[in-house]
């Protein structure tokens, strides 16, 4: 396992991080789960750039392929309801 050190990787975690945050605290403020879906979302997606800072998107190939599907299904979820007026 070899850190493989990526600027663009670092800043999109920083911002998973953030955006995961963001989306809890919004959960707790509101009547709505889409911020906790999006939180969701956002914590799998910073997973997937811890994985490839430490070098394992390789060996993790159908792994990530796995997380990032389930991230943006989440993502496509929760835009979806908000965009209905769901009720989640």
């Amino acid at each position: 396992m070899n850190f493989v050190f990526d600027p663009i990787n670092v800043v999109n975690i920083i911002l998973c991080i953030v955006i995961t945050v963001l989306g809890f605290i919004g959960r707790n403020k509101m009547e709505s789960s889409i911020p906790l879906f999006i939180a969701i979302a956002f914590g799998l997606f910073g997973i997937s750039h811890i994985v490839t800072l430490f070098g394992l998107h390789e060996s993790w190939r159908v792994i990530l392929i796995v997380i990032r599907t389930i991230a943006y299904l989440t993502v496509v979820w929760a835009v979806y309801s908000s965009a209905f007026q769901k009720k989640v």
